[in-house]
């Protein structure tokens, strides 16, 4: 009984650590962070796609590079709420207004270490792929791509943890996942939502990144025989 008076208590107090706030409003947070992941994942996932064959146009042809990679600068140093405010008469307040902004601000990142892993493949492994017979495609796909891993997969990391702290702003249109919940507490003074919410972003960013180190020391096993080889 002290236990629960004490709880109950802790949000007539309005505290910053509440533990009934986490059981009582625990439906309403795994909403929101799901919801965070979702407009995350889909936001890095499309500026990936969108990402690749810009890289590719300016490695193709270096006389783009200038204005994809100042276009692509450009966006990123655009205001959330003028960004939201320019997509709003085409999308509307919906979830595809924030995830087009958040793939618009992932382009610099995403599209400059596509751009560093595809320059850094050695032009003697090029040689040799064509020597072997590899065309254009198969050379990229078999040869290039999985040598440009590690800067693309670090160009990854570094759009992820931010997509997921930028995501918070979608709750300028009600789609900001756990923003949502931090707006809401802000407005509202509601100490326990604010830090709470603030503190699951945090998780995410961490576990997120954590989750894509993993991967790609997966994907690239051979930068792991490097690093023992070096310190041997």
């Amino acid at each position: 009984m002290v236990t629960g008076r004490a709880a109950s208590s802790c949000l007539a107090a309005n505290d910053w650590f509440c533990a009934e706030y986490l059981r009582s409003r625990s439906t309403e947070l795994t909403d929101a962070t799901v919801q965070h992941v979702w407009i995350t994942a889909a936001s890095v996932v499309i500026g990936l796609a969108v990402a690749l064959p810009l890289a590719l146009l300016v490695r193709a042809q270096p006389r783009f590079a200038g204005p994809v990679l100042g276009l692509t600068t450009l966006l990123y140093t655009i205001p959330s709420l003028a960004m939201f405010s320019l997509l709003l008469p085409f999308f509307g307040l919906s979830a595809a207004l924030v995830v087009t902004g958040l793939v618009l601000y992932s382009l610099t990142i995403l599209v400059r270490n596509i751009l560093a892993g595809l320059r850094a493949v050695p032009a003697e492994v090029r040689e040799a792929a064509r020597g072997m017979g590899y065309g254009p495609a198969r050379l990229l796909w078999e040869v290039e791509l999985p040598l440009a891993l590690p800067a693309l997969m670090a160009g990854v990391r570094i759009a992820t943890v931010s997509t997921i702290a930028l995501t918070t702003v979608g709750a300028l249109v009600g789609k900001g996942g756990l923003g949502n919940l931090i707006d809401d507490g802000v407005q509202t003074t509601f100490k326990a939502q604010v830090l709470t919410a603030s503190v699951l972003c945090v998780l995410l960013a961490v576990l997120a990144d954590l989750a894509l180190l993993g991967a790609q020391r997966l994907l690239t096993p051979w930068t792991r025989i490097r690093t023992a080889e070096a310190k041997v």
